[in-house]
């Protein structure tokens, strides 16, 4: 029996939350951001979460959490390595992504 593409893919799915869709459309003007999210960051995120010039994890949070830079933005997403799933959390501008 041959396997569908889903069943035997290496990908991780990208999954956006509520908060992130919020977030991102409370940015506003910087109309970079869903073409890079498109074309550069969501592709690594399906290859390669966890590693990555511009990924780094974040200490002391539970469930773990990773972030991604985006120019002068911050991405924040968690993973699930079990079923594959990369969730967006949200993203911020830098000067107030950390507080």
């Amino acid at each position: 029996m041959q396997k569908t593409g889903a069943e035997h893919s290496s990908e991780f799915r990208i999954f956006e939350t509520e908060e992130f869709r919020k977030a991102l459309s409370k940015l506003g003007p910087p109309r970079f951001l869903p073409k890079k999210l498109a074309t550069y960051v969501y592709p690594q995120l399906r290859q390669a979460p966890h590693y990555g010039p511009n990924i780094r994890k974040l200490q002391g949070y539970e469930p773990p959490t990773w972030r991604c830079r985006i120019g002068p933005y911050r991405l924040f997403y968690t993973v699930d390595n079990e079923k594959r799933i990369v969730f967006i959390l949200t993203i911020d501008d830098r000067k107030d992504a950390y507080r």
